[in-house]
């Protein structure tokens, strides 16, 4: 199984009235969302079940994402994802990822990089070098598993496979 860790793009921070959980991508994270989802689409790393926070700024990542994805995706807006963003999602990819074969998260950090840490008990060298550095805004882990269900998620059971920042990628900077 196949687990898609994808921090939320570029948000604004220009309105200081607004709620935290209602900032928007800016014009920079909107472009670096597309190009994340082109990527995704590119490489077959297309989720057919998405756990997304119910902040403006990760619906507004999933809604770039959608266009790309070939076929139907179940799709669950979870307030925990964004009430949770200080610890990780592991209880949550427990919870609600049941037998999907590929699963994306669309979080927030620091959960997202907790999560990628606490699961990935191997790595390929380059991409754990990138993800201890920093998780910027868009960016991707994918983790695999050798389990059957989601319930049986457990910490350092994973294989970061790769990790990429939209600045590896040469339509957009972050």
């Amino acid at each position: 199984m196949r687990l898609l860790l994808l921090r939320h793009a570029k948000s604004e921070w220009g309105d200081e009235d607004l709620a935290d959980i209602d900032r928007p991508l800016n014009s920079r994270g909107k472009a670096a969302a597309a190009t994340m989802a082109r990527y995704m689409k590119d490489n077959g790393l297309l989720p057919n079940q998405i756990l997304c926070s119910t902040a403006q700024r990760t619906r507004e990542t999933l809604a770039r994402l959608l266009p790309f994805l070939p076929q139907e995706a179940q799709i669950h807006l979870i307030s925990d994802i964004y009430r949770e963003s200080e610890d990780d999602y592991c209880s949550l990819i427990r919870k609600y990822g049941g037998r999907a074969q590929n699963l994306m998260v669309i979080g927030h950090n620091p959960a997202t990089e907790n999560s990628a840490l606490t699961l990935s008990g191997t790595a390929d060298p380059q991409a754990l070098a990138d993800l201890e550095e920093k998780y910027p805004t868009g960016a991707l882990a994918v983790i695999d598993f050798d389990i059957a269900d989601w319930a049986e998620l457990h910490p350092k059971t994973g294989h970061l496979e790769r990790f990429t920042r939209p600045r590896d990628l040469k339509d957009t900077s972050d």
